[in-house]
C-alpha cells in the first residue's frame, strides 16, 4: 500500500507549476498592486532638481486621484507626452501591459520593446482647470493675477538685457479635466512650456502623486507639496 501511494503522489506532482507556480503568482500581485495602488519610480533627469536627485528613488500612491482631481503644489507622475499630445503620440498607442513589462528592471532593455508613449514623468501642478496663467521669461509664475512664490524653484531661466530667454513664456486658461506642469529646475525642464501640442496635461494621464524617498536613505522621508 506504501508503494502505491508513492506512486500516486508522485503521478500527481507537477515539477513546471511547483517552481513557476509561486513565481507566476508573485509577479501577478506585483502587476495587481503596481497597477491598483503604489509603484516605485526613479528619478531619470535633473528636472526637478534641487529637491529631487536624479536617481532619487520614490513611491507613487494611485488612489487619491481616484477621490479628488489634483491640487496646486502636488509632485505628480504621469505619462509621456508621447502618449497624449497630439503633435508627438504615435497612431498606435502601446497597451498597458507592454508598457508595464517596459518598466520592469533589464526588460526594458530588449531592443524593440521600447516606446517613448510608456515612458512617464514627474513634473509639479502649478495651476488646475479654470486657473488663469502667466510664466514670465525667468519661469516666475502669476496665477489669477497674483505672483505666487515657489520655494521649491532651484534654478530659474537666465534672461538677458533685453528680456529674452531661451525658456518659452506661457499665458494661458488652464481648461476643465486638465493640470498646467512645470519641473522645479526652470531652467532645464521639458515641462507644458515646451509641448508641442499644447501646454496642458490631461488629469487621466496622471498616474499617481509622488508621495515618499526610499533611496538614498539620507533623503529618505514623506515628500512635501
Amino acid at each position: 500500500m506504501a508503494s502505491d501511494r508513492s506512486k500516486t503522489n508522485a503521478g500527481n506532482q507537477h515539477p513546471f507549476w511547483d517552481f513557476w507556480g509561486p513565481i507566476l503568482f508573485m509577479f501577478a500581485l506585483y502587476l495587481g498592486i503596481r497597477q491598483v495602488l503604489v509603484e516605485a519610480r526613479y528619478i531619470p533627469s535633473g528636472s526637478m532638481l534641487p529637491g529631487l536627485q536624479i536617481q532619487d528613488r520614490l513611491l507613487v500612491e494611485k488612489l487619491t486621484y481616484r477621490s479628488r482631481p489634483p491640487k496646486r503644489g502636488e509632485i505628480v507622475v504621469f505619462n509621456s507626452p508621447y502618449a497624449f499630445d497630439p503633435a508627438l503620440k504615435t497612431p498606435v498607442r502601446p497597451s498597458a501591459v507592454r508598457c508595464a513589462l517596459v518598466n520592469l528592471p533589464l526588460l526594458g532593455l530588449i531592443p524593440g520593446l521600447g516606446n517613448p508613449a510608456c515612458d512617464a514623468y514627474i513634473k509639479r501642478v502649478i495651476a488646475i482647470g479654470g486657473d488663469r496663467v502667466e510664466v514670465s521669461p525667468s519661469g516666475a509664475v502669476t496665477l489669477n493675477g497674483q505672483r505666487i512664490e515657489e520655494p521649491y524653484v532651484g534654478q530659474a531661466c537666465l534672461v538677458n538685457q533685453q528680456g529674452m530667454s531661451p525658456c518659452r513664456t506661457l499665458n494661458v486658461t488652464v481648461p476643465k479635466g486638465s493640470v498646467l506642469v512645470l519641473g522645479d529646475n526652470r531652467r532645464n525642464s521639458w515641462d507644458g512650456r515646451f509641448w508641442p501640442g499644447g501646454a496642458f496635461l490631461p488629469e487621466q494621464e496622471i498616474i499617481g502623486r509622488a508621495v515618499f524617498r526610499f533611496w538614498p536613505f539620507n533623503r529618505f522621508g514623506l515628500l512635501n507639496d
